[in-house]
C-alpha cells in the first residue's frame, strides 16, 4: 500500500505503522561502469558516507518531503536516453532537464542530501523487470527505521521495496557508495516477520 501523494488527512499513519522490512543483501559486486565514470568526473558525489548506516527516523514530514522532491525530480527531467544526449550507450550525469533513470536518480539524491538526508540512507539501486517489461533500470532506494523505500521515475507512488515489481539486482553499501552490493536470492515477506533488519 502506497501513501497517496497529497497524504490525506492522516497524513502516513498507516504508512508509518508498517512493520519494518529490510532486504537482504549477498556479496560485493562490480560496480557499474556508468557510476565509476560519474564519479571519476564528480568525485564530490561520491566519497564514503561520514554518517555510519545512515538510517532515518521516517516521521510524517520526512515522508511528504520523500513524496515532494520525487514528484519534482520527475516533473522536471524529460526522460532521455544517454545515445541521445552524449551518442553514448551509457553514461551517468546530473541532469538539468533531460535524463534517463541514474541521471534521475543522482538528482533526487543530491536534493535530499543537500535537504538533509544522511548519504548513507541514499542508495542508487540496478533492478529489473520481472515479466521482461522493464531491461535495467535504476532506483533509489530510501534507508528508514520503517524500512527501505522506493523512489522511481516511473511512478508518482513511493513504495516499500518488497511493494514493487522488481526484481533486485544490486545496490550501494550504507557506508560506501563506491561498494556495491548484490541482493540474495531470498528475500524475508512481511508476511513471515515482523521486523528484519540486515
Amino acid at each position: 500500500m502506497a501513501v497517496c501523494a497529497a497524504l490525506g488527512a492522516h497524513p502516513a499513519s498507516a504508512f508509518l505503522a508498517r512493520p519494518a522490512l529490510f532486504a537482504k543483501l549477498d556479496a560485493v559486486a562490480k560496480a557499474p561502469s556508468g557510476w565509476l565514470r560519474f564519479c571519476a568526473d564528480q568525485p564530490q558525489e561520491c566519497r564514503p558516507s561520514a554518517d555510519g548506516h545512515g538510517e532515518l527516523q521516517l516521521t510524517p514530514d520526512k515522508l511528504q518531503q520523500l513524496y515532494v522532491i520525487n514528484a519534482y525530480v520527475n516533473d522536471r527531467v524529460k526522460y532521455t536516453t544517454d545515445k541521445v544526449l552524449y551518442g553514448e550507450e551509457e553514461r551517468w550525469a546530473m541532469p538539468f532537464d533531460r535524463g534517463d533513470c541514474e541521471d534521475i536518480v543522482l538528482l533526487k539524491r543530491r536534493l535530499l542530501s543537500e535537504a538533509g538526508w544522511p548519504a548513507g540512507a541514499l542508495l542508487v539501486t540496478v533492478v529489473q523487470g520481472r515479466t521482461g517489461e522493464v531491461d535495467r533500470h535504476a532506483v533509489l532506494t530510501v534507508r528508514t527505521d520503517r524500512g527501505e523505500m522506493i523512489m522511481d521515475n516511473l511512478t508518482p507512488e513511493i513504495l516499500f521495496w518488497y511493494e514493487t515489481s522488481y526484481r533486485y539486482l544490486l545496490r550501494q553499501s550504507s557506508q560506501d557508495p563506491n561498494v556495491w552490493l548484490a541482493f540474495s536470492s531470498s528475500q524475508p515477506r512481511p508476511e513471515q516477520v515482523s521486523s528484519v533488519r540486515p
